[in-house]
């Protein structure tokens, strides 16, 4: 084993990946934001395949950890773990725009269409029962991207425990590779029709997530990190990775599958060299803050955006767009540090020992100084592992 691939096997977390969360909340506000008047930024829910991508390397690089040094894959521990992480907030603030919307949304079709969706909601299935063409004037809409990340959270732990032979989750995952890219295809062909359950069910699979997690598999071995290194482990692979990433995102035919290759490859990049020359912009302090507390942006920018406008209307969206960023960093420290962080504080008796590459965990999210220098990492969409 070289020593490359031993300290990767040994790193505590990776110290690039907040910067990626940064750009990607950072992208999803903007395209919220924006609304109409989109242009480049319509391309920012692309900010969410980000997310899938670093959710699918580094959940999947967990769980090999895991089952190498502690000799399996402990399922309560893995679902306590991210029950803890994922659920309290979620549910409170569904809870709370329940209660906005029952309150004051004057609307009956807009308030109708909520509640009739809210057992999806509910569930983590708005991504198969939400209405694909409705999905934008359904309240709480963003929530598909939640319900994606936790069906895989769900299901790619179950594959990877009940293997007997290392290759099967791979050929699984493989396999659903192919659905993500064949599935799409075949509807916008009119093969499959969208409006079906079960086709939806298939196109909600994300290609970034697949990628991620096929990646981890191959880095975690000695010869596929040795064959991912000569690529993406360069002091130039990561800004050669980002430049990439801008001209797949700037070319609207670029095909989805190129470009959550291209960002499960950014992704890899970031966590096998962490020094490079983006470096001290991915470390930056306020960077890498934003993305330590990103769930809660994601989670409490379109109630922050909504509070923005009611409160300075006739802005452009510049002034929407920094101030939505700003409220929402702001509600989404007070959330990490006097709710959530009761929730975190339970992880711990549910970890399965060292070894894990996460992010460390301070008890309480602070906001840097301004002169900081630090550099430190979280995982998921948003989310700590």
């Amino acid at each position: 084993m070289s020593n490359a691939h031993n300290a990767f096997l040994n790193a505590r977390f990776f110290s690039g990946l907040d910067g990626l969360r940064c750009l990607s909340i950072v992208a999803v506000v903007a395209y919220h934001v924006a609304g109409s008047h989109q242009g480049l930024v319509g391309r920012g829910y692309l900010g969410v395949s980000l997310f899938f991508a670093i959710s699918g390397f580094l959940i999947t690089t967990l769980l090999l950890r895991e089952r190498d040094k502690a000799g399996h894959i402990s399922l309560r521990g893995f679902f306590a773990r991210r029950s803890l992480r994922i659920f309290p907030l979620y549910y409170a603030v569904l809870g709370l725009y329940a209660a906005l919307v029952f309150v004051s949304e004057k609307d009956a079709v807009v308030r109708g269409d909520f509640f009739a969706n809210l057992p999806a909601f509910l569930t983590y299935t708005s991504n198969w029962f939400v209405p694909p063409a409705a999905d934008k004037r359904v309240i709480f809409y963003f929530a598909w991207s939640l319900a994606t990340e936790e069906q895989f959270y769900l299901l790619w732990p179950l594959v990877m425990a009940l293997s007997r032979r290392t290759w099967t989750p791979v050929l699984f995952m493989g396999g659903l590779l192919a659905v993500s890219m064949v599935a799409p295809w075949a509807v916008s062909a009119g093969l499959l029709d969208a409006s079906h359950l079960g086709v939806r069910v298939l196109t909600s699979v994300s290609a970034s997530i697949c990628m991620g997690c096929l990646a981890a598999h191959l880095t975690h071995s000695p010869k596929g990190f040795a064959w991912v290194a000569r690529v993406l482990g360069q002091a130039w692979s990561v800004p050669l990775m980002a430049v990439l990433l801008a001209g797949v995102v700037v070319w609207h035919e670029a095909p989805n599958w190129l470009i959550s290759l291209v960002m499960t490859a950014l992704v890899v990049a970031t966590c096998i060299r962490e020094q490079h020359a983006l470096a001290p912009v991915l470390g930056h302090a306020w960077v890498r803050y934003v993305g330590t507390v990103s769930y809660g942006v994601y989670l409490l920018h379109m109630l922050a955006l909504n509070v923005v406008r009611k409160a300075l209307p006739g802005q452009g969206v510049a002034v929407y767009f920094m101030l939505t960023l700003a409220v929402s960093v702001v509600a989404a420290t007070l959330s990490h540090r006097y709710f959530e962080s009761w929730f975190i504080k339970l992880k711990g008796r549910f970890d399965w020992r060292e070894g894990s590459p996460r992010a460390p965990e301070p008890r309480r999210v602070r906001a840097p100084q301004p002169a900081s220098n630090e550099t430190g990492s979280l995982v998921g969409v948003g989310v700590e592992a």
